[in-house]
């Protein structure tokens, strides 16, 4: 490890998380590769797992968890949302409804840009935004495609079933009536990675009046190409720091 900044316990921290980026290990692999104690390790690994800078594989082997790809995702934010800023103002006009980005934060999904409708009755999201990950076509689509575990774990209490998200992967985009809001539709896809993750959600919601009671079959064409346009821009510039670099994730 590099030298310790003094501060023992994010010393020791940082050691376990370095060892790890090897690929999995077990507790008595980590104890033999950084050289703390056991119960040093065993205290320090269980704390990282509760905050789910590490995880555990089907083999009850630590690992690196989705906190630190959540953490360097938001560190480059501002290139993501720059490009998504004409994406969508384009959907908006194309569809006459309110557009946004979602990006996932722990349990919640965060409006990260929108293109508000400008006049008349709208679903007003303001960039910012923290909603639940328990409802709506976004939160569909931010978990459709997660591991087994979160996807377990986001289903618990949410608004939509397996069969709905099975239904998203199927289909590669989502859509939802009422979920997060009465009287409110929405229809949302996926924004992936250079290496296929979903990293975004591009969304258009408003009144049910207005999208329809099936607004995936109205909608969810152009919602897809907008996602994909986005998905384009990240992969021709997979160097770039749009916080969404999987390398280093």
């Amino acid at each position: 490890m590099r030298s310790p900044s003094g501060i023992g316990v994010v010393d020791k921290s940082v050691m376990i998380m370095e060892a790890l980026e090897a690929g999995p290990a077990t507790l008595a692999q980590l104890v033999e590769c950084t050289g703390l104690a056991r119960p040093t390790v065993h205290r320090l690994a269980t704390a990282l797992v509760h905050h789910r800078f590490l995880t555990r594989d089907v083999r009850g082997r630590y690992v690196i968890g989705s906190r630190l790809a959540e953490l360097a995702s938001a560190a480059g934010d501002d290139q993501l949302v720059s490009a998504a800023g004409p994406v969508l103002l384009k959907l908006r006009d194309a569809t006459g409804e309110s557009s946004q980005l979602f990006r996932r934060q722990g349990d919640a999904r965060v409006c990260v840009a929108s293109a508000e409708r400008p006049i008349g009755l709208r679903d007003s999201i303001p960039v910012g935004t923290q909603l639940s990950m328990k409802a709506g076509s976004a939160a569909q689509v931010l978990l459709a495609w997660e591991d087994h575990e979160r996807l377990v774990d986001g289903l618990r209490g949410a608004r939509f079933t397996p069969t709905v998200l099975a239904g998203v992967r199927r289909r590669g985009w989502g859509e939802s009536l009422g979920e997060r809001e009465a009287g409110v539709a929405s229809v949302s896809a996926p924004v992936r990675g250079p290496s296929g993750r979903v990293i975004a959600a591009v969304s258009i919601s408003g009144p049910i009046e207005r999208l329809s009671r099936q607004p995936g079959r109205k909608f969810a064409g152009v919602v897809v190409a907008a996602a994909h346009q986005l998905t384009e821009m990240v992969r021709k510039n997979p160097d770039a720091d749009h916080g969404l670099n999987e390398e280093r994730k």
